[in-house]
């Protein structure tokens, strides 16, 4: 049977970009599966705001990431990026954290070069471990794969809001040098630096869509010309979720008709009722067949 990694791998071997509609939870996740995407990512931003409620900056602890990551992946069969976050310590946590989401089922974990506690990559505050340490992140993950965790690393850096673009492609190049399946540079500011990057090594690189962010949100077309192998839309159904509700609250609240409500069949069907009840019948009495013994 395909695993997980085995799944995105082959995906990277397609010379395309792949659209990547990032998932919160479980149910956002089978409803990426359901609309045809290939793949999915669990989002931290929105894992952090549904799990606990509170923002990207570091808050939930590895175990909560990894139980999360293992309920997302459980609920669809595309491959499921996990966000690792700075691997929650020193180089050996990061061995821990790429072997715990691979047990998770995820078919790449991300690794990134932020301070700890890190931030969201487009919001304000961030700033970026020195080199060595960085690379020591990587070697780490890489070195947990090469034990047999079965499972990708996309190992991102958000240098270029501190340092600038040029000290960022170092480091992507030496992740890519490491080991690194997957590079993610972080915000770049124009369509001239996104080009950069993609030409930097021969990595696949995943462009992170950010609407109302610092990155340009370039059609699929303009991306996969540039050279990007994944485009990764963190907070689309996030936020799109957010506005139905909060719309809905209101119209609750004054007692108005509720008018943007999904059909109650189609919501049953959608969270898997419909799939339930019918593999269910075979364990039900009237299905059985009993035979006398004798």
């Amino acid at each position: 049977m395909t695993t997980p990694a085995d799944q995105l791998r082959a995906l990277l071997a397609q010379p395309r970009l792949h659209t990547m509609p990032c998932a919160y939870d479980a149910l956002s996740a089978k409803l990426v599966e359901q609309a045809g995407f290939p793949l999915t990512f669990m989002t931290g931003f929105g894992a952090s705001a549904s799990r606990i409620g509170a923002p990207d900056l570091g808050l939930m602890s590895y175990g909560e990431v990894v139980d999360h990551a293992r309920n997302i992946a459980g609920a669809v069969s595309i491959p499921m990026i996990g966000d690792g976050d700075t691997g929650y310590g020193n180089a050996m946590n990061v061995r821990r954290t790429v072997a715990g989401m691979a047990s998770a089922g995820c078919a790449a974990v991300m690794i990134e070069d932020q301070l700890a506690p890190k931030r969201c990559g487009h919001t304000p505050g961030k700033a970026v471990v020195g080199r060595e340490e960085a690379y020591d992140r990587i070697r780490a993950a890489v070195d947990a794969r090469e034990s047999g965790a079965d499972i990708l690393i996309l190992a991102r850096t958000d240098a270029r809001h501190e340092h600038g673009l040029a000290e960022a492609l170092t480091r992507a190049q030496k992740f890519r040098e490491l080991g690194a399946d997957i590079l993610f540079v972080e915000a770049p500011r124009s369509e001239a630096e996104m080009r950069e990057i993609c030409a930097a090594t021969d990595a696949p690189n995943m462009a992170n869509i950010v609407e109302g962010g610092e990155t340009p949100d370039l059609s699929r077309e303009v991306l996969q010309d540039i050279g990007y192998r994944i485009a990764a839309y963190p907070l689309t159904l996030m936020s799109a979720a957010m506005r139905a509700m909060v719309q809905t609250l209101e119209q609750l609240a004054k007692d108005q008709p509720r008018d943007s409500l999904m059909d109650f069949g189609d919501l049953r069907k959608r969270i898997g009722f419909d799939d339930y009840y019918a593999e269910s019948e075979i364990y039900t009495s009237s299905a059985r067949t009993v035979k006398d013994p004798h």
